[in-house]
């Protein structure tokens, strides 16, 4: 007897047919896209890990770098723009290490600079840079400050540690710069909120910037010269020069009574001389040590987290587009002096490892 098909049956198999159509598109759109999907994703991962390796190979290239006199920078600002792009690898080893070395050989931590508690009525402090000597009388020591303002707070948090170089003009880093616990700055350098910020905790002094004559009679010029700082700290290398100390200790005696919240010290010449006796011992061939170069290596003691910004004595930017010296002036600096394209390769090595952080782009 033949098989009839009812109506029942018919209906049935038409549904069978609908959901197998239905099963039939979502497989192809499964055998179609979704590959794709996953291919994207694996073709992202592969880039990221691509860009990883290459952030890895440019980190080890400049932690090698050679001697700053065989750079040839038109070559090098193509690599080192590259690297500056790749996420910083912060090393809490490698910043742990330098502290104690720093710490163990020239001890910024208690002799920085001169206080009560580091000398004494009657010592003969040494001059950095000659055999001389100066003997501390009771008018001078009284004037001293009777201990580091960081002895009782420990590290001192995320520094920042302002540089002069012309790379800084037209930065925008103010604002991150501000944000530090703690600024730095060199040799009265010029401030304003867009390209260097304001904050400032401390502040150097050359000698060479200040002037004796008058200044006792009129302290104005002087005054507000130094008060932009607000309460900030002001260093003077008193004690690397014999020529320096009597206009050091000038400065001292007119500002603490008129600004007594904003301490004047004198550099300890102690921790300059282990200093360059610490560097040259690495190979650092330099004449004397920048200001700069000097008190990075006090962030790295005292600090838990050291920033650089306008650290970069080359007449050319990352693009190649040409700088002045200063991102305030263009005055150059005396020949034979410093070394401190030699001092930026030290420095370039320390972000390599991850021991503090290099800003040389805009800070968008």
């Amino acid at each position: 007897m033949p098989y009839v098909c009812t109506t029942a049956q018919s209906l049935q198999m038409d549904l069978f047919k609908w959901i197998f159509g239905l099963l039939t598109v979502l497989v192809i759109f499964t055998c179609l896209y979704l590959p794709c999907s996953r291919n994207h994703k694996m073709g992202s991962a592969m880039t990221d890990r691509l860009k990883l390796l290459n952030c890895m190979k440019l980190r080890q290239k400049f932690f090698n770098i050679s001697p700053a006199e065989s750079i040839d920078m038109t070559n090098v600002t193509g690599p080192l723009s590259a690297f500056m792009s790749c996420p910083h690898v912060s090393n809490r080893t490698q910043k742990e290490l330098n502290r104690l070395r720093l710490r163990f050989c020239c001890n910024a931590t208690d002799l920085l600079y001169l206080t009560k508690k580091n000398t004494a009525v009657n010592q003969s402090i040494p001059y950095e840079t000659s055999k001389r000597v100066y003997k501390v009388g009771a008018a001078l020591h009284k004037m001293l400050p009777e201990d580091f303002p960081w002895s009782s707070r420990g590290h001192l948090g995320r520094c920042a540690v302002v540089g002069n170089g012309g790379i800084l003009k037209n930065s925008s880093c103010g604002r991150k710069i501000d944000s530090a616990d703690f600024v730095i700055r060199l040799n009265l350098a010029p401030i304003n909120d867009s390209d260097v910020g304001v904050k400032t905790d401390l502040v150097t002094i050359n000698p060479s910037q200040l002037s004796a004559k008058n200044m006792a009679v009129n302290p104005d010029p002087l005054v507000q010269r130094v008060s932009v700082y607000g309460n900030a700290s002001l260093m003077i290398s008193a004690f690397s020069y014999t020529d320096c100390t009597a206009v050091s200790v000038k400065t001292l005696q007119v500002l603490q009574p008129i600004r007594p919240q904003q301490p004047v010290v004198f550099f300890s010449p102690y921790y300059l001389k282990t200093l360059d006796c610490f560097w040259k011992g690495l190979g650092l061939k330099v004449k004397r040590l920048s200001t700069g170069f000097m008190l990075v290596n006090v962030a790295l003691e005292l600090c838990d987290d050291v920033h650089l910004f306008g650290f970069w004595p080359f007449d050319i930017n990352l693009k190649k587009q040409t700088l002045q010296h200063h991102y305030y002036d263009n005055k150059l600096p005396k020949p034979f002096v410093h070394a401190m394209p030699d001092e930026f390769v030290y420095l370039l090595q320390l972000h390599s490892q991850g021991a503090l952080t290099l800003h040389l782009q805009p800070c968008l």
